[in-house]
């Protein structure tokens, strides 16, 4: 062969080598790979309840963590916040073992115990992420250590409601306090880029005239900021959740949505943007909504959540996780009310929060018609409450002292930013709920009202209340035929006596309440 031929020869296999080095590189950017290099992927985990029919949260946080790790993640990359009382619940049929649909593989498996029972709480989720060991206090002390190459994926399953999502232990995550440390995690170059995932009812008030585009943030949320979510895989619905599971939502529609294309597909080959719209689509009972830096959803999803090797020759088309039917969805707020095998009507728990919140509005905001009130929302991409320490002084004690399930109250936690909206000064009305806890025991309804001369006319309106100066806390019986009843609370000026079944118990010049 001449050395015109062997040269041609050279030069072929050298354009091969060419190919092929820039093929592995096309593929090592995308992946994204843990080598340190070109960045690492992080992932939190968060599910934010507790209690065995809440079952579903700890079911997808579990399900996640199946799929990161089949993707490629590492277990030190992937922290998880659950209370780990599911599982191993005497309730449970299958002991030691969590499923996320009707004869599904066990997702409980091998889940990292990172933080669970007291230490799920939102001080210790807010310095994992920022990465502040030092603020951490319990479970394993894990944290984000990432830095400005690194990508980071948080997913969270809970309870939410306007402006707030709930932790099992201590204080609620409020949307401008998770905004706040996202910003600092930005100004700190603390990641690359960040996608979020959340699945509560409303959890599109955590980011609504909040979260800025200039942050590389991408977050995706189960509902609009208007709206409750649903269970998935229930009792009662089609398909239904095994008989042995007595009710049960075994996961939430939204994160099934996710969770199963992302089990299907090559998440090499499915751009965030794409399953936006394979989400959207499937979900049936909310508006899936999108928030932030729309720069990134052209980024593959193994970017972020790894990509499992036996998926390798699906594509997008190929495979598509099947319809939901409305057949099979159930409102979250009625979930507990489902497994308790009650209907919402007839819930006492229900119907009293219902009462009160009317009188809460009617009284505190000297209006008869309220009704508004309780769906009202602002215009869109504005932030649902411009005070929020008045919101998170309502919000605490709403959860604090009404004592009811607060899964079925919190639907109105939109009335309670309506009130701030409305100029109402918590501190100079000295609004304040009565425990009623206390209440459900003494067959008595408690409500919210200011101290101002309209109350004052109100009260002076029934004979049945009478004051009374007391500083111990007691509950005596009066007059059992009249169903009188004298309520005595600790550090505070007036306490009033209820005595008719009609009738309400009222506390003015509380700062703090009893517990």
């Amino acid at each position: 062969m001449s050395f015109l031929g062997h040269f041609q020869i050279f030069l072929f296999l050298y354009a091969l080598l060419l190919i092929s080095a820039q093929s592995r590189k096309t593929e090592h950017d995308t992946e994204s790979s843990d080598d340190g290099a070109e960045g690492q992927r992080w992932a939190v985990l968060v599910a934010g309840s507790k209690e065995y029919e809440n079952y579903r949260h700890q079911a997808d946080i579990c399900h996640a963590y199946q799929i990161l790790r089949k993707g490629g993640l590492k277990d030190e990359n992937i922290i998880v916040f659950m209370f780990d009382d599911i599982a191993l619940n005497p309730k449970n049929p299958k002991r030691g073992v969590i499923i996320n649909r009707p004869g599904g593989e066990d997702v409980y498996q091998g889940v990292p115990k990172d933080y669970t029972g007291e230490a799920v709480n939102v001080e210790n989720f807010l310095n994992v992420i920022l990465g502040n060991e030092s603020g951490v206090t319990g479970g394993s002390g894990k944290v984000v250590k990432s830095g400005p190459n690194d990508n980071i994926f948080i997913y969270y399953a809970d309870h939410g409601a306007t402006g707030f999502m709930s932790m099992p232990t201590g204080e609620a995550l409020y949307a401008e306090d998770f905004i706040k440390v996202l910003e600092r995690m930005h100004l700190l170059k603390r990641y690359k880029k960040m996608v979020i995932y959340i699945e509560a009812c409303e959890s599109g008030s955590m980011f609504e005239g909040l979260l800025k585009t200039n942050l590389n943030i991408y977050a995706v949320t189960a509902s609009s900021a208007e709206e409750s979510c649903s269970g998935i895989y229930c009792g009662y619905t089609y398909p239904p959740s095994p008989p042995e599971y007595n009710g049960l939502c075994l996961g939430d529609e939204f994160s099934v949505s996710w969770l199963e294309d992302s089990e299907l597909h090559d998440m090499r080959k499915e751009t965030l943007k794409q399953q936006y719209q394979v989400v959207k689509r499937r979900t049936r009972s909310s508006h899936v909504c999108r928030f932030g830096s729309e720069e990134l959803l052209n980024d593959y999803l193994v970017s972020y959540i790894g990509t499992n090797p036996e998926n390798k020759n699906f594509s997008l088309a190929a495979l598509t996780a099947s319809q939901i039917s409305n057949l099979s969805l159930v409102n979250t707020r009625e979930i507990p009310l489902l497994y308790l095998r009650k209907k919402i009507q007839n819930a006492p728990v229900g119907k009293q929060i219902d009462q009160n919140i009317i009188e809460i509005l009617r009284l505190s905001l000297n209006q008869t018609n309220v009704l508004d009130l309780l769906t009202s929302t602002r215009t869109t991409g504005q932030p649902l409450v411009d005070d929020w320490d008045c919101f998170k002084t309502l919000v605490k004690s709403f959860k604090n002292q009404c004592g009811a399930k607060m899964e079925y109250g919190m639907k109105y936690a939109g009335a309670l930013a309506n009130i701030c909206n409305m100029g109402v000064d918590v501190k100079q009305h000295r609004l304040c709920f009565s425990s009623a806890a206390q209440a459900r025991k003494q067959n008595t309804d408690l409500f919210l009202v200011p101290f101002n001369s309209f109350t004052l006319s109100w009260l002076t309106r029934h004979s049945s209340i009478h004051v009374c100066f007391h500083r111990t806390l007691s509950y005596e019986l009066t007059d059992q035929s009249a169903r009188r009843r004298r309520y005595v609370c600790p550090d505070i000026s007036l306490a009033f006596v209820v005595a008719t079944d009609m009738t309400f118990l009222v506390h003015f010049g509380v700062d703090e309440l009893p517990g």
